[in-house]
């Protein structure tokens, strides 16, 4: 079964449906909106709509021009959601995001090197899958 976590929120779902069961109309499958909902959450691994649902639980809920604050490279900063997009089976999305102050990306007292726009990828719970080296997520955003 699909881990909660990686769960799209209920209306991501939902336009999953729409688009999968409009994707089988076209080719020659009908399907109604309710039969469209209970295939996804087999594709899901979940056992019916209303597992998936309890599954999704409440996700983060991000859009362009959103305010968000987090920790990108261990560094905390405040940022403007830029732009934010979909990725493969829905499980995660790029985000990009301009910080309201450089934040200094390398971690020597000899050098620094400041970054104001950076793109990353973070699943429905805000955390990017990528670890820097000591294990913490390489970016962790939530709502500002």
């Amino acid at each position: 079964m699909t881990m909660s976590q990686n769960i799209a929120p209920v209306e991501e779902l939902k336009a999953q449906a729409k688009r999968l069961r409009e994707k089988l109309r076209s080719s020659g499958v009908q399907l109604s909106h309710s039969e469209a909902l209970e295939l996804l959450a087999h594709q899901h691994g979940a056992r019916d709509w209303n597992t998936l649902c309890a599954m999704s639980g409440n996700r983060m809920h991000l859009r362009v021009g959103d305010r968000v604050e987090g920790r990108y490279l261990g560094q905390p900063f405040t940022a403007g959601i830029r732009g934010l997009t979909l990725l493969g089976d829905g499980t995660h999305r790029r985000v990009t995001l301009h910080f309201d102050r450089p934040v200094d990306v390398v971690r020597f007292d000899s050098f620094s090197a400041f970054r104001q726009r950076v793109t990353g990828e973070i699943g429905w719970d805000g955390r990017s899958p990528r670890e820097t080296s000591d294990g913490e997520p390489q970016l962790v955003v939530r709502p500002a």
